[in-house]
């Protein structure tokens, strides 16, 4: 596919989107609005008894309070794990001396460009968490089976959640 045309129709401090046109060699054309999103760093923090470090917070778009692992999107020229490691302390508190990656995923690939990464921290301190001024979090520990418990019963709602610990538990 080669596009054809792509035009901005907004911009925010969060996302853009664009018009666009793609076309292939035999005429086969797809048009969509796309998000164009600068990505995001998903932190799955575990500490020495495997138990797994969540937030809980309102995302108004689900209109929901949502346990979750931190995440946060990636400043403008940032890579992934500065993103992580700015972002867990952020919303947190901690800091972590290991970061393995564990995977990246499109979370929603039909409208948005978004690519999220994944990262085990291990090896944690405690600190003092300095959430930006429109979060409200909630940080708890969770074991491994209350976790599995809380997806089985539809309590974990959002796919970097759900694929991070997955990815996890299987490691």
């Amino acid at each position: 596919m080669k596009i054809k045309s792509s035009k901005e129709v907004y911009r925010c401090r969060l996302f853009r989107v664009t018009e666009e046109v793609a076309v292939d060699k035999t005429g086969f054309r797809i048009e969509r609005c796309i998000v164009r999103h600068r990505g995001a760093a998903v932190m799955l923090a575990t500490d020495e008894k495997s138990r797994v470090l969540m937030v809980r917070q309102f995302r108004l778009p689900a209109n929901a309070m949502l346990w979750e692992l931190p995440a946060g999107t990636l400043d403008e020229g940032e890579e992934p794990l500065t993103t992580a490691k700015r972002e867990l302390k952020e919303e947190t508190g901690y800091s972590a001396a290991k970061w393995k990656k564990i995977t990246e995923y499109y979370p929603s690939p039909g409208f948005v460009d978004e690519r999220m990464t994944i990262y085990h921290a291990t090896e944690l301190t405690a600190g003092e968490a300095s959430p930006m001024d429109d979060e409200r979090i909630e940080v708890k520990w969770f074991t491994k089976r209350k976790l599995k418990d809380m997806i089985r019963n539809g309590q974990i709602q959002d796919s970097k959640t759900l694929g991070g610990y997955l990815m996890w538990a299987r490691m």
